[in-house]
Order: C-alpha cells, then structure tokens, then sequence
C-alpha cells in the first residue's frame, strides 16, 4: 500500500513542479532576455522482487533551459557587427547633412565669388563690381566657418556618445562580475540557475552592442569576457575601459586592470556601436575636416597670393584679402625626449593633400614622414625643413631626439579660422604690375589677351621686347629672358618670362613689336589683367586635379560614396543578424500556445497523480476495516 501511495505522492509533486515551470514560462513569455524552462522528469529506480522490478515512480531531475550556444554566440556577435555599421552609416548620413549642393551650398559660394572678379574685369574701376566681389569674399568664408561648427557639434556629440557607452560598457562588466560570483556560489549542488543565466546572456548581448566580446566558460560557473585580446570580466572581477589619445592623433579605447593600462588598437574591436562611433571620428570625420580645411587654406592661399601680385586702385601693391590661415605648431608624443617644436607652413597650395602627418626621428638625424590618410611614408636624410605635398616642415625651436615623434595636423580647423582681411573695394588689387603695348607701326592683328603677374619675379619691371619674324616666330630682347630668338607663335598661347605670363591673340607680320614694361601711373584705374587672373583661378587644379570651383564637388562626392557603402553594409549585417536572432528566439523563446497544451497535459497528469493517492487511502482504509 506504501508502494501505491509513494508513487502517487512522487507523481504529484513531479506534475506540480511541471505544472509551476510551465506556468514560469507563462508569465515570463514577454521578458526581455527569458529563455524557455522545461522539467525534466526522470523515473525512480525500481524495487526489485521474486517477480521482478516494481516500479518506485518519477523525480524531477532538473529544470532545464532551452538555449543554444553556438546560436547564441553567432547572433551576439552578429548583432555587434550590425551595432557597429547601422552607427557608423547614421553618423555618416548626418555629416552628409552638412555638406549640401545648390545655390546655398559652400560650392556656390566658392564658384560665385571667383565670378564675381569677372565683373571687375570687365570694369576695373567700378566700385559697385569691387564691393560685389568683397560680399562674396565674406559669405563664402561665412559658409566655411559654418561648415567647420557643424563638424565641431557633430564631433562633441559623437564624443558625448563615446563617454555613454565607455561608462554603460563598464556598468555591464560590474554587473556580469557580479553575476558570475552568484551564479559560481549557486551551482555548487550541481544545478543550473536558470534565470541568473538568462540575465548574464542579456548582459552580454547588451555588452556586445557597445563593443564585440568573446567569452570563456571557466567552467566553475564563470564567464571570462573578452575584448579584443584583453580580458574585460576575469572570473568575478572586471577591469575597466576608457578613452584616450593615441600618438598618431587618434581616440581610442584603452583597458585599465589594476595599474596598468592598456590601449586597444581599433582594428582588434571588431563590432559595437563604439567601433562604429570610432571608425566615424578617427577616418570618416577626420577625412571631412581635412577636405574642408585644405579647401580653405588653398583658396585663401592662392586668392591671396594672386591679389599680393597685382595694384590696386590707388595704385599700391595687392594685400591679402583673406586672413592668414595659421597651421598649428604640431603635437608631441608623450614619450619624447628633445625639446624640439615642428611647425608647417604651405609652399604649394595646389598640391596640397587632405591628411595629417606622423613626423619620426631616427638615428643620425634621418626623418620618416608617415601620411595617415593612407599610411605612405616618406623617408628622408635630414635635416628640418623638408617638403612635402605642397607642405614645408619645419623646425620652430629645440631639438628633436632619436625616437621622437610629432602628429602635425594642418587642416583640422582651418575652415573655422577664414575671414576676410580686406575691408575696402578700392584694396582689390585689378592690374598687373606691368603692362603690354603693342608697337603703333604694328601692321599686324596681334593684340594683347592678357597679361598677369604669376610671382615676384626681381627682374618683373624690367622692360621686354617682342619681335616678330616673317615666319610668324618671334625674338625676346630684355633683362632677364636670356634673349631667346626663333619662337613659334601660336595664339592663345601663354609667353612667360620675369614672373608674368602675356597671351596674344592675331596674327602678327613681320616688324610687329610688342613691348612688356612696368605698369606706368594711371594704369592701375585702367588694368584688369591681374583681376582676369584671379577670375582665371576657378579653373586651376588645385584640389588632386580638379579645378578650383570643382574641389567641393569632389569632397560631396568622397562623403556620399563613404556614406551609401556604409549604409549598404548596415543593411546586409542587420538582415544578418535579425535572422540568426529570430533563428535563437525561436529556439529559447516561449510559444504561449504550446505552453497551453502543456498546462493542460500536466494539469490531467496532476489530477491522475491525485486519483491515485485517493485510491491507496481508500484500499488502505478498506484493509484497515476488514481487520476491524
């Protein structure tokens, strides 16, 4: 009778724990991070006999929970990749935002101000024309120092978002530290704690979206947690993650476990929105800033440079028309150990490359010059200054030591310090320094096209003389031209010498004298050949072979490519991952319909378990009678 009663008992309390997993299930059928329960029963070893083995009923053996390693493994990690893509391309997406096209972008400024000078060209003494050129001057600069605080803004934010994610990644690592030591304290009977487990994984799925971790089951309850190579989660303590600057310029995430701190270098991180927020600061952002300022600091350059070789309408030399764009002096690395300062100044506006520079010092004075846009290095003999890609290094103070290293950033925030330095019209400088006069017995058509200073030649103002032959060439007599004889003619074709560049235009016949001498007084208020100069500048190539007007069109052109390739690649890697999650959910998940059928099923086997404890308690009360 006791053998009927205790399978009956054994069964009921096997269904109750069923019936109460079951009901779990239910109720945590929206939890965030829940995996599906199960009781798994398991039969009492039977009683053996003269007849055999009698069964001794059913024991629950343990509570189990539905969840797939790999699965979960390969969705966590696919989730960081998309974390990491979906926040580059949306950082992307606003800095494309800020470099917009049409009349209200920066490359109709730039385009509208060069053709404006066309005007004054056409009217050197038209002050309406001059003070036109001076507000497009003005807003064109006012476009640039705007675009320059928009990327300012987008930098701070991106940084503020770094600093949330650097302190969210180090609450997790407390908090899964602190759940491996519950977890190793409650797994010492040999059963799993199911729902602590459902926690960690959720911590570590949310870990995973700020930056990609591996794990390592220590296999005493504890989860080792890993990023890159270095160990975030030991056992039940966690180190701690920061943000520092790395000697190339760079942020970067550095790991700090005890006293030592160690830098993490970006191509180790592999996922998460903080992979994706630094791959956008320390390339993308970077790249755009560099684009911007070499724009600035080329067309202020080459704008000023031109107007400097002119007169203006009082017949002065050319000032600058914009401000100086200062470089700053370059940073040095922390472990340095001269006292030298670099500094950098532009010595070819239009070979300008959009880049910040690694300068390295060796041994006997030998310099390595490491471009970071593309990592192209450049080894020289020494000493300071050298050049390179229209830059000239060079040395401020001190002296460099073996080893040193300096990060020269030279157009990081040079869009942000443009600002016109001419204030009154009459300061544009319209002629030229020297004028051309064709000869009054001239019988041919040749005339002068154009003529203007190309540099601050010492033999400028020294007079010229054009001869021409029966052949049509021509002879050059004059100080500083070395009196070349027998030059083919061909019109629209630039003649060169002393720092000036003349274009004909006709035919000449022989006898023909064209006469190239210092600007006389008066021609000021009547030359416009420096004026079509700085017109002219519009079709330069300045910025890797585009024109002048074209190189803002070639920056639109460098961002938008940057931000559809990261957008496609946040589609493919968040298609990636919403299957392989959904492939876990289904697997982990609780199924409302079937925890129904189960509730039913228990419930009925519950009931049985019930019935026949009843009929024991009757047969034993019968037996109990009978003996009565």
């Amino acid at each position: 009778m006791s053998s009927l009663l205790n399978i009956g008992t054994r069964a009921l309390l096997a269904n109750q724990v069923a019936l109460s997993t079951t009901g779990h299930n239910v109720a945590n059928a929206n939890t965030v991070g829940y995996s599906r329960q199960s009781a798994v029963l398991q039969q009492v070893p039977g009683q053996y006999t003269g007849g055999g083995y009698i069964g001794s009923g059913v024991t629950v053996s343990t509570i189990e929970r539905a969840h797939n390693e790999f699965l979960t493994r390969q969705a966590g990690l696919a989730q960081s990749v998309s974390a990491m893509d979906s926040t580059r391309a949306d950082r992307l997406a606003a800095l494309e935002d800020i470099f917009k096209g049409g009349a209200s972008g920066l490359g109709a400024s730039v385009s509208d101000m060069l053709n404006a000078f066309t005007d004054v060209a056409s009217a050197p003494g038209d002050i309406s024309a001059r003070n036109v050129v001076l507000t497009r001057a003005d807003e064109m600069a006012s476009r640039f120092r705007n675009a320059q605080s928009q990327l300012d803004d987008l930098q701070r934010g991106v940084n503020a978002q770094l600093g949330d994610a650097v302190t969210s990644i180090n609450s997790m690592a407390q908090r899964v530290a602190a759940l491996n030591l519950q977890i190793a304290r409650t797994t010492g009977g040999g059963q799993s704690p199911n729902d602590l487990l459902d926690q960690r994984d959720q911590l570590m799925r949310q870990l995973g979206q700020q930056v990609q971790v591996t794990t390592v089951d220590a296999g005493d309850g504890t989860l080792s947690v890993f990023v890159g190579s270095q160990a975030l989660v030991l056992g039940t303590t966690a180190a701690t993650m920061s943000l520092t600057i790395g000697d190339n310029g760079t942020r970067q995430l550095a790991m700090t476990r005890g006293t030592l701190t160690t830098p993490l270098d970006e191509a180790t991180l592999g996922g998460g929105e903080v992979a994706g927020l630094l791959r956008f600061q320390n390339s993308d952002l970077v790249a755009a800033r560099d684009s911007l300022g070499r724009m600035a600091l080329a067309i202020s350059s080459e704008l000023n440079a031109q107007n400097q070789l002119g007169l203006d309408l009082d017949g002065h030399a050319g000032a600058a028309i914009f401000r100086a764009i200062a470089i700053p002096d370059a940073s040095a690395s922390t472990a340095n150990t001269g006292n030298a300062t670099l500094g950098a100044s532009v010595s070819n506006a239009s070979a300008l490359v959009p880049s910040s520079y690694q300068v390295s010092f060796g041994s006997a004075g030998a310099i390595e010059v490491t471009r970071l846009s593309d990592g192209k290095r450049s080894s020289f003999s020494g000493p300071l200054p050298l050049q390179i890609d229209g830059l000239t290094f060079e040395l401020n103070a001190g002296t460099p030591a073996a080893g040193d290293s300096f990060v020269i950033k030279p157009y990081a925030n040079a869009a942000g310090s443009m600002a016109m330095a001419m204030t009154s019209p009459r300061e544009i400088a319209a002629a030229s320094p020297v004028e051309a006069r064709p000869a009054a017995a001239n019988t041919g058509s040749v005339s002068v096209a154009s003529l203007a200073a190309t540099s601050n030649h010492a033999n400028q103002g020294a007079t010229v003389t054009l001869t021409f032959a029966a052949d049509g060439s021509y002879s050059v007599s004059g100080t500083g031209t070395g009196n070349p004889t027998g030059q083919p003619y061909v019109a629209g074709q630039p003649i060169a010498f002393n720092g000036w560049s003349l274009t004909l235009s006709g035919t000449p016949k022989a006898g023909d004298v064209i006469t190239v001498q210092a600007a006389t007084p008066g021609y000021s208020k009547l030359g416009a050949g420096n004026a079509g100069a700085l017109a002219g500048l519009r079709d330069k190539a300045m910025f890797d072979g585009a024109s002048m007007v074209d190189g803002y069109a070639g920056l639109m052109a460098q961002i938008g490519v940057r931000s559809q390739s990261a957008q496609y690649a946040a589609d493919v890697s968040g298609s990636i991952a919403a299957n392989l999650e959904t492939e876990r959910a289904n697997g982990a998940g609780v199924n409302l319909d079937e925890e129904a059928a189960k509730l039913l099923q228990y419930q009925q086997a519950y009931q049985a378990s019930a019935k026949m404890i009843q009929i024991a308690q009757t047969v034993f009360d019968s037996l109990l009678h009978g003996m009565a």
